[in-house]
C-alpha cells in the first residue's frame, strides 16, 4: 500500500479536479486551490480535504505541491515564493519555462497524456523530467493518477517529450480529417473506412479517439483544441530553437489557428475536421 502523503493541488479545471479525486481516493491529504474558490469548495464536499485561499495556502504543511493549470505564466505564478516542499508540475508549459522554475526550487515537470478518460480511471502517462531521488518521492502520488510513468531525463524533458506527442497527435488528427473528407468525396462507406483505418496500417490512437467523434461531429472536449494548438506552438518553438523544420505539426497549427478563428477553441480538438471541411466546402 502506498504511503498516504500531504498535498497541496492548485488548478480543478478538466483534468485537475479527476486528478486531485484520483489522489483523494487514493487516501492523500489533499489541500486545494482553484481561480474560482466554488469549484474549490465543491471539491472538497465529495472529496474531502481542505479549500486553500492561495496557492501559498495549499503549500503549507505540505509534502508536495502539484500544478495543473493553463500554461507557464498561470504556473509561474502560482509558485511564487513557494520554494518547499517538492513543486511537481503537471501541465503542459514547453522545456525552457519548466527549466526556468526548476532553477528556483526542487521541481519536477510530469506533463500527462491520455486526456479526460485516463485522469478519470487514473490510467495517465506520466513524462517526469528531475532528480531520479525526487522522481521516488513523488511516485506515490504518479502511481495514484497514471499507468505508465516514465523518468525521461532532467527538468525540461518531460515537457519536451509531452509536445512533441502532441504535435504528431494533432498532425494525425488532421490527417484523419482530411481522409474523412476524401472517403466522402469519392463516396465511399464512412463507417466502414473508420473502422478499417483503425485496423490497417493506418490505425493510431487518433483514429481510435477521434474518428467516430468526426463522424457525428461531437465536439464534447476531452482535450480542447485551443490546449492542443498551444502544445503544438510549444513544440514548434523548441524546433525552432534547435534550428529543425517540423512541416507536419505546422501544418496542424494552420488549421488549429483557423479552428480558433472559428471559435472552437474550446471544443474538443476534433472540431479541426470542420476547418478541413469549410477548406473543400464538403461537410461529412
Amino acid at each position: 500500500m502506498m504511503p498516504a502523503m500531504r498535498v497541496g493541488f492548485c488548478g480543478l479545471g478538466l483534468m485537475g479536479s479527476l486528478m486531485a479525486a484520483q489522489l483523494a481516493r487514493a487516501g492523500h491529504e489533499l489541500a486545494v486551490w482553484n481561480r474560482t474558490r466554488s469549484k474549490a469548495e465543491a471539491f472538497v464536499a465529495e472529496h474531502g480535504g481542505r479549500v486553500a485561499d492561495s496557492p501559498a495556502g495549499a503549500a503549507e504543511g505540505a509534502d508536495a505541491v502539484i500544478t495543473m493549470l493553463v500554461d507557464g505564466e498561470q504556473v509561474a505564478t502560482a509558485l511564487e515564493g513557494i520554494d518547499e516542499p517538492l513543486c511537481i508540475d503537471m501541465s503542459t508549459i514547453g522545456p525552457a519555462a519548466a527549466r526556468d522554475l526548476g532553477r528556483r526550487r526542487r521541481f519536477l515537470d510530469a506533463p500527462v497524456s491520455g486526456s479526460t478518460p485516463g485522469a478519470r480511471d487514473g490510467t495517465l502517462t506520466i513524462m517526469v523530467g528531475g532528480a531520479a531521488d525526487d522522481v521516488e518521492a513523488a511516485m506515490p502520488l504518479f502511481e495514484a493518477m497514471g499507468r505508465l510513468i516514465v523518468h525521461v531525463g532532467p527538468v525540461g524533458q518531460g515537457q519536451a517529450i509531452k509536445v512533441i506527442t502532441n504535435a504528431v497527435a494533432a498532425a494525425n488528427a488532421a490527417a484523419l480529417a482530411q481522409a474523412l473528407v476524401v472517403g466522402a468525396a469519392v463516396e465511399v462507406d464512412l463507417d466502414k473506412l473508420v473502422d478499417l483505418l483503425g485496423d490497417t496500417a493506418a490505425a493510431s490512437t487518433m483514429v481510435a479517439l477521434k474518428g467516430r467523434p468526426m463522424l457525428e461531429h461531437d465536439w464534447t472536449p476531452l482535450f480542447r483544441l485551443d490546449q492542443m494548438l498551444k502544445d503544438v506552438r510549444l513544440c514548434l518553438d523548441g524546433a525552432a530553437s534547435a534550428g529543425i523544420d517540423f512541416p507536419a505539426a505546422e501544418a496542424a497549427r494552420e488549421v488549429l489557428e483557423r479552428g480558433v478563428d472559428r471559435g472552437l477553441g474550446n471544443a474538443d480538438f476534433a472540431a479541426l475536421l470542420e476547418v478541413v471541411e469549410a477548406r473543400t466546402g464538403r461537410r461529412l
